[in-house]
């Protein structure tokens, strides 16, 4: 057998953050308190062990910790999301813990934990050289779509991702193809819903309804405009 990295998170309350992992469906396979606090969860043979911070050192209240490769980063988004909305009651998207959100085709989403330990979870077969925005593959409005992208779904940077959008329309809207003016205003409403920006978010949809699509149009940017949809109707159960 090779070698086997087991990282070690911040344990804080050791009770309590082991309790949070069971939530989430991991086994407590390890947990003692003297002479000091040291546990471990385990769930489909992935390890995390959580131990108490070094006295002599700040750490910071949030940091990456780790990143759990798995092989359906959906099902388990969804997993994590109905477990922790019948611990809960809602889904926590602030704060700590929380979970951030996950539209289709994303490879990756974050689990924040109470300690403040952020575990990435990674679908396996995700591209080792991902394109992390502006490809040159792309031009305009294209290239602007691909860049927000990235700072949505990998870098959780919503807000830069509202101004590149609304930069690239006032650059490129008028010439671009009109399914990707639909596609950039669908994330800019979507990006509202999770900023909670509603006016600016009632503006960007009067401005999709004004350009009429055509059926065809509508369907190549559904998966988008369905995006806002559900984002609100996974918000308005967060409480």
């Amino acid at each position: 057998m090779g070698d086997t990295a087991v990282p070690v998170l911040q344990s804080g309350n050791l009770a309590d953050t082991l309790d949070f992992y069971r939530t989430l469906g991991y086994t407590v396979t390890y947990q003692q308190t003297r002479p000091y606090n040291y546990g471990a969860v385990e769930a489909n043979g992935c390890a995390l062990h959580f131990a108490s911070e070094p006295r002599s050192t700040e750490l910071p209240t949030e940091q990456v910790a780790c990143l759990v490769m798995i092989d359906d980063v959906a099902a388990r988004h969804r997993a994590f999301t109905e477990a922790l909305r019948t611990r809960y009651g809602k889904v926590p998207a602030k704060g700590c813990p929380r979970i951030t959100r996950f539209r289709p085709g994303q490879s990756r989403f974050t689990m924040v934990d109470p300690v403040g330990n952020s575990v990435i979870y990674i679908q396996r077969d995700e591209p080792m050289e991902v394109e992390y925005g502006g490809s040159r593959e792309l031009e305009g409005l294209a290239r602007v779509l691909d860049n927000a992208r990235i700072l949505r779904d990998f870098k959780n940077d919503d807000e830069t991702a509202i101004r590149v959008l609304e930069v690239g329309l006032g650059r490129f809207g008028a010439e671009a193809p009109r399914p990707d003016k639909a596609r950039a205003l669908s994330a800019l409403i979507e990006l509202s819903v999770a900023t909670n920006g509603s006016a600016r978010g009632e503006q960007w949809r009067a401005e999709l309804r004004a350009m009429k699509l055509s059926e065809a149009e509508r369907t190549s940017v559904a998966k988008e405009l369905r995006a806002a949809t559900d984002l609100a109707d996974w918000l308005s159960e967060e409480g």
